[in-house]
């Protein structure tokens, strides 16, 4: 049974999986960006369902990590993918879920690889396949083996 802190930390994490799929797509500012899921998607009801409360200062550490440290992000993300394969290849909620899971393992060593890989691998169920799920595991792990050693 998931406690109250954890469900509102994978709500954040989703949150934060969608906040950086939209600046992606949009370009959207990082303040901008945060004000807005702040007023009207954390915690929201979308469709007569209720989001759990995300943990608010969880999101905008993620949502800010991943801006921040961008490019070593994506260095670190690169570097595990398979010859010929470049992030552009993938898909664009694949690769925020990436981001947000690498920048998990550098930056919160409070959280333990295990928690932020399955935690991750939950949020890639919410937009995927099973095949997806496997690899955004093998890729966190193959990171955390790096970042955490």
């Amino acid at each position: 049974m998931m406690n109250q802190r954890s469900r509102s930390r994978s709500a954040a994490r989703l949150a934060a999986v969608q906040a950086l799929y939209q600046q992606d797509m949009e370009g959207t500012p990082l303040a901008r960006l945060l004000k807005e899921f702040h007023d009207h998607r954390l915690g929201a009801v979308i469709e007569d369902v209720e989001f759990a409360e995300a943990e608010i200062d969880f999101f905008d550490d993620i949502v800010a990590g991943v801006d921040a440290r961008r490019a070593e992000i994506d260095t670190l993300i690169e570097g595990k993918l398979a010859e010929g394969w470049s992030l552009e290849r993938l898909d664009r909620p694949q690769k925020q879920i990436l981001r947000a899971g690498t920048y998990e393992l550098l930056d919160r060593a409070d959280v333990p690889v295990a928690t932020i890989i399955g935690e991750y691998v939950d949020v890639a169920d919410a937009f995927y396949e099973k095949r997806e799920k496997g690899f955004v595991n093998g890729l966190l792990d193959a990171i955390a083996k790096d970042v955490r050693a």
